[in-house]
């Protein structure tokens, strides 16, 4: 960052917008590349007035244009630090908005860099060509060390092997700084030196709280899915993928995978125990949260989305029923939205394409023709999967494993003959039949039985029926386009139609 701030104002750049909630690394960033340039460096604030860091001297000033005026006298190429400016933009002041641009156009004459510093603010159309913006990453191992040091240091601490030390700094990736040393503080106190399963415990808290993102905790793995041979086959050959081995081989970075299918029939088991096949941290997106109320704060969202899987990358990105996030795109790319769901999308759509960083995507989808044709092509995944309801092979495994997860034993069912009564039903019906059956033996104190299971499976109207229309449409859709996750059993074939059942 400081070297792109220095090729900014080697360049003649007037204005920059620093985005970012660091302001202290920032700050330092900023001061990095002012000495390099051999620039003075002032910065200003609301609170603090006018500061000259060289001289620390102060000018009250907390008038944002008489702050300008002050930039204007300033003799010389100088860097100037603005804090908090952009909050100055929602009061839409007609005199502020002239004299910036009149600060801007005189900055540029002499050689003068404005910084703008604080949380991303949506610039007036007067000055959305006039200011770049710029984000500061969230900090690295490298940074997180310097933190650690200064933890364990203030601690009175040893330092850390170096395997525990990697699995710490992995651990804080995606948090800022403060957040960082908040939690290595916290292990301290807690267990009375640094453990890296509290700092991720910190961190699945701070992403939680911010409303977007959620590091999911799970034990699933690919023998917790019935079926999908195909899908599983497919994952296991990319299961080294994000390693350096596969660098050095000359693999690219894998993008990810759009699962569509029938709901229940495991698609967010596959997310999961997509995350446990490659060994790395699993984050939940709930499309639909990405936007907000207030002008740009959509786009905000999703930036800060990105941001955060990248830092903590390798990671998979687990976005669900990514078709309710994007409801407000029409057939033709535009949008009932004003056009917010057309931008946030647009972002989404670049950033799948041309992304460098091991996030390997996995979006999953209930309706198919809520999608924009832009989502699917093949550039954007590694491949498109449809999950069909599960043939009676599939639902026999279903059965095998549902019936272990309540701890009873498998072989004391015959779960061939069962998988032939719940032709029809989903994964997740068929763990439902269970769970009824098993309160309806736990009520008379004794084990469910195959009758029980007959009896509750002959009693439920399965998804399919009252979803068979949407269910042929998706079978139609998906030949030719999509590859079906159980393998060489294609989705029209072998199969009675649904509205003749």
């Amino acid at each position: 960052m400081k070297e792109q701030l220095i090729r900014y104002a080697r360049a003649g750049y007037a204005g920059l917008f620093l985005c970012t909630p660091e302001e202290a690394r920032a700050e330092a960033v900023v001061k990095a590349a002012a000495d390099e340039l051999q620039r003075p460096l002032h910065a200003w604030s609301v609170t603090e007035g006018f500061v000259d860091t060289a001289s620390g001297s102060v000018r009250a000033c907390p008038d944002p244009v008489a702050a300008l005026e002050q930039i204007d006298d300033l003799e010389g190429d100088a860097v100037v630090l603005l804090r908090d400016f952009g909050v100055h933009f929602e009061d839409n002041d007609p005199v502020l908005m002239r004299k910036l641009r009149d600060t801007l156009r005189l900055a540029k004459s002499t050689g003068k860099l404005l910084v703008l510093l604080g949380i991303w603010k949506p610039l007036p159309p007067e000055l959305e060509r006039e200011i770049t913006r710029v984000d500061l990453d969230l900090p690295g191992p490298e940074v997180f060390g310097l933190v650690l040091d200064t933890i364990l240091e203030s601690a009175e601490l040893d330092d850390l092997p170096p395997g525990i030390r990697e699995a710490t700094l992995n651990a804080a990736g995606g948090l800022t700084t403060i957040e960082a040393e908040n939690a290595f503080a916290l292990s301290v106190i807690e267990s009375g030196t640094i453990q890296p399963a509290i700092v991720a415990r910190e961190k699945a808290h701070t992403l939680k709280n911010g409303g977007l993102l959620e590091v999911i905790e799970t034990t699933e793995s690919l023998d917790s899915i019935g079926g999908l041979e195909a899908l599983k086959h497919w994952l296991l050959q990319r299961c080294e993928a994000f390693t350096e081995r596969a660098r050095d081989y000359g693999l690219p970075v894998p993008k990810g995978m759009l699962v569509l299918g029938v709901p229940g029939t495991g698609k967010s088991l596959t997310a999961k125990a997509t995350a446990s096949v490659f060994g790395v941290p699993l984050l939940k997106l709930d499309a639909g949260k990405l936007f907000g109320s207030l002008v740009g704060q959509s786009e905000a969202n999703l930036r800060a989305v990105i941001q955060t899987a990248e830092a903590i990358s390798p990671c998979v990105l687990w976005i669900d029923e990514i078709e309710k996030g994007f409801a407000g795109m029409g057939s033709s790319g535009g949008s009932t939205d004003g056009g917010t769901s057309a931008r946030v999308f647009g972002t989404l759509l670049n950033w799948l394409q041309d992304k460098t960083k091991p996030v390997f995507v996995v979006a999953t989808a209930n309706d198919v023709s809520k999608l924009p044709p832009e989502l699917l092509r093949k550039g954007r995944w590694d491949e498109l999967w449809v999950v069909d309801l599960p043939n009676t092979q599939e639902r026999t495994a279903i059965w095998d494993i549902v019936i272990e997860k309540f701890g009873r034993e498998k072989t004391a069912y015959d779960t061939v003959v069962l998988a032939r009564a719940s032709e029809l039903h989903t994964g997740a019906e068929i763990e439902a039949a269970f769970v009824e059956a098993l309160h309806r033996a736990f009520t008379e104190d004794r084990e469910p039985t195959e009758l029980d299971l007959g009896e509750v499976l002959a009693g439920s109207v399965p998804l399919a029926t009252t979803m068979s229309e949407s269910i042929e449409r998706l079978r139609h859709w998906s030949e030719g386009r999509a590859r079906h996750a159980t393998g060489n059993d294609r989705p029209r074939r072998g199969r009675r139609k649904l509205d003749q059942t």
